[in-house]
């Protein structure tokens, strides 16, 4: 849809700036899809992210990890509208406040080296 059936195979940092900017939108566009279908359906979803804004856009909730050993560091609710879209949500200051309490999230003391 976003014209990178070619690259199928190539790595991220192998794309072009243009291209990574279609899977950008790409991305944007299935995290919208992931909602659509947890609102229609009414199923739990476990997605797993290294991405904090998407952590945060997807969720209700967000659980935060600590490094090895894993342990839970926080389990922040997501109190954003249900309805969202990628515009207006993250441009919004809640969705920026709720970005930096999992930014800053604090590591365990047993955890830290």
């Amino acid at each position: 849809m976003v014209g990178l059936g070619d690259a199928h195979e190539a790595y991220p940092w192998q794309l072009s700036g243009g291209m990574q900017q279609r899977v950008a939108i790409a991305r944007a566009e299935l995290e919208d899809l992931i909602r659509e279908l947890w609102c229609e359906l009414g199923v739990t979803v476990l997605f797993v992210t290294h991405d904090i804004d998407e952590a945060v856009y997807l969720g209700q909730h967000t659980v935060i990890l600590s490094k090895s050993p894993t342990v839970v560091q926080e389990d922040l609710t997501i109190d954003l509208p249900d309805e969202r879209d990628q515009l207006h949500t993250r441009s919004s200051p809640r969705f920026a406040e709720l970005r930096a309490l999992v930014d800053r999230a604090p590591e365990p003391a047993e955890t830290r080296s």
